[in-house]
């Protein structure tokens, strides 16, 4: 037996006999002539307690108009009754208690507040409370328990900043594999705190694994104010996003604008002064792909998208159905780790110490035909963005199983991260901007085929929903690699101008040999007069910003996404139109830089064919993420 398997029985056992220490108590209650006697007498003594509650807080006043002030109150009258001293003592006041929640709730709206007092000391006193919190959701009325669940947020919830300051995440971070049981508890709580809450418990668990940071749910027998302060933690540590990204030795900041041409939004900005020809900061992918034509000719890398010599290229096997070529031991062996070996071979997908079931023959067939088919799909699909998130989703299937493992080779991080916490490549993609897409049905279910066949269970990352966000996110964000002044060779597409897929580059996606995702970079914002440009001097997908203009501390950082040059024979208006059309087309916003609205005024008459001015910015961000920050007060 594997010590996981081990951890996951003593966890079942214990809770197993923590049900069964419960069910004791109310068998005792039922067939026990002296023990209900007993228990009458603590009711008596409990209706008393509750009594005088009711009188000091009102409690006529229904559940529904209690303010936090009352429930302060409540919970005050509550922390001073001395508790129980003894086993037994605690047992029967236990009984009593949850008997007299029983009785008062049974007697209208006007008794809510005692009857979730009287399940509160219970609570307080019971040796497994995210347990009992499960059987409360099923049992307790909801009015009642909500104000229970209150009640126990008004008691534990302290402020955590310090914490993260002091680096303790770092020293409750060990993740485990959790029992079914135990995240059904951890539901009973994120659900009835507040509704943000839920949002957290979505993030860390994993479907289907149930595997949570050890810091969420350390452990079934847990004291409730522990479980409830590392949810308050985690709440700590996405709003401090942030305050640690990305890494103060760029030069830049993110900070919200809420004067933007495009509305309130993330956007880069100056942490220093800039010179024209200033480098502002150098920036390693996340991802890159290799434009398609590009794909079978062995002349550019396919990791990081440098030309490689004639004679110079390191191919992969014969028998992967992608082709793919590098330009040293080092990408190829980066490729391999990072996403080429889960994607399209059929090497084992997790590190070699991680248990997993023999795989037959015919086992390896199926994932291999499944390959096939997903990289038949890339080139005759054409576009990057596809093949982009079934790399990122495999960087972050590298990333997390490097981080499960101690005897793990350390991989890598060569992208920018934060200076703090333990933020990794999920909270870089759930804050960045997206454009609503809807894949093709085929697509879905080619990629969903690679990656369950490859890793059983991974395929349910991949719903309908999270793909979209994926595929737009990608196409919303990445950046075209141009070499010089970019090529002229690329073929001529047969797409409607709407359906060409676009990437940022003031060349145009024409020019481009491939593209990448870079995290940092995402958050620059367009402008048809940028002061900033993205370069790639070195030869390869490293992004360097340098600065256009002078740009001072505090200044927004921008670059243009398409070419905004005026081409020869091309008058001025034809111009603008052009780069205006580009940018609806490929960023579905009107642009409303300081050239745009100076051109516009300038103009006697509207430019037939231009963008309409009144043309929303449909780009978006998560939702449930958004409003957590509004909530918190931090957007």
């Amino acid at each position: 037996m594997t010590k996981s398997s081990i951890v996951l029985a003593v966890a079942s056992v214990t809770a197993a006999g923590l049900l069964g220490y419960a069910i004791y108590f109310d068998y005792k209650r039922r067939n026990d002539v002296e023990f209900r006697k007993k228990l009458r007498k603590d009711k008596k003594r409990a209706e008393k307690s509750a009594a005088e509650s009711r009188e000091s807080l009102a409690a006529s006043v229904s559940s529904n108009e209690l303010s936090p002030e009352q429930l302060r109150e409540a919970l005050e009258l509550v922390k001073n009754e001395p508790p129980p001293p003894g086993a037994a003592e605690k047992e029967n006041y236990f009984m009593s208690q949850v008997a007299m929640g029983e009785q008062l709730a049974t007697r209208g709206p006007e008794f809510h507040l005692p009857a979730a007092l009287a399940f509160y000391r219970a609570l307080r006193v019971y040796p497994s409370p995210l347990e009992l919190i499960a059987i409360y959701d099923k049992t307790v009325p909801p009015p009642i328990f909500k104000i229970v669940m209150e009640l126990t947020n008004l008691d534990v919830r302290h402020p955590l900043r310090p914490l993260h300051k002091n680096g303790i995440r770092s020293q409750i971070l060990a993740p485990r594999r959790l029992a079914r049981f135990e995240c059904e508890h951890a539901r009973a709580i994120c659900s009835h705190l507040y509704p943000q809450r839920t949002f957290i418990y979505s993030r860390f668990v994993l479907p289907r694994s149930y595997t949570l940071p050890w810091f969420l749910i350390h452990h079934c027998m847990s004291p409730l104010y522990g479980v409830i302060e590392c949810l308050s933690y985690a709440e700590d540590l996405i709003l401090a996003y942030f305050d640690y990204f990305p890494p103060k030795s760029m030069g830049v900041a993110i900070v919200t604008q809420d004067s933007s041409p495009q509305g309130s939004r993330k956007v880069l900005v100056a942490s220093k002064g800039y010179q024209p020809g200033d480098l502002i900061y150098k920036e390693q992918p996340v991802a890159t792909v290799l434009d398609n034509d590009l794909r079978n000719q062995g002349t550019y890398c396919t990791h990081c998208l440098r030309h490689i010599e004639k004679g110079m290229a390191i191919p992969s096997s014969p028998s992967e159905p992608f082709p793919s070529v590098w330009c040293s031991k080092d990408c190829q062996l980066k490729s391999r780790t990072q996403y080429h070996s889960l994607l399209f071979t059929l090497d084992p997908p997790l590190p070699p110490d991680v248990p997993t079931p023999p795989v037959s023959p015919q086992e390896l067939e199926e994932r291999r035909k499944a390959q096939s088919l997903f990289a038949e799909y890339l080139a005759k699909n054409g576009n990057a963005a596809p093949l982009l998130a079934a790399k990122f989703i495999a960087r972050q299937v590298q990333n997390e199983t490097s981080k499960l493992m101690a005897s793990a080779p350390s991989t890598e991080i060569d992208y920018p991260t934060a200076e703090g916490g333990d933020y990794g490549l999920t909270d870089h993609l759930e804050r960045l901007r997206f454009l609503e897409i809807v894949p093709s049905a085929e697509e879905m279910r080619l990629l969903t085929d690679v990656l369950q066949h490859a890793l059983p269970g991974l395929e349910q990352f991949v719903t309908d929903e999270r793909h979209a966000v994926l595929l737009g996110k990608m196409a919303y964000n990445a950046f075209g690699v141009c070499y010089g002044g970019g090529r002229d060779d690329k073929p001529e597409t047969d797409k409607r101008p709407e359906d060409v897929e676009k990437t940022r580059t003031p060349y145009g996606t024409a020019k481009q040999i491939g593209c990448g995702l870079y995290v940092v970079s995402a958050y620059l914002a367009h402008s048809c007069a940028p002061n900033a440009r993205p370069s790639f001097s070195n030869g390869t997908a490293e992004l360097h910003l340098i600065a256009n203009k002078p740009i001072k501390k505090g200044d927004e950082i921008s670059v243009a996404y398409v070419d905004v040059t005026q081409h020869e024979g091309e008058s001025a208006v034809d111009a603008r139109t052009r780069r205006r059309k580009e940018i609806a087309r490929g960023w579905r916003f009107a642009c409303k830089c300081s050239k745009c609205i100076a051109e516009s005024e300038a103009a006697e008459t509207p430019t037939e064919g231009d963008v309409p001015e009144t043309q929303k910015d449909e780009s978006k961000v998560d939702s449930v993420l958004t409003n957590f920050e509004e909530k918190e007060g931090k957007i």
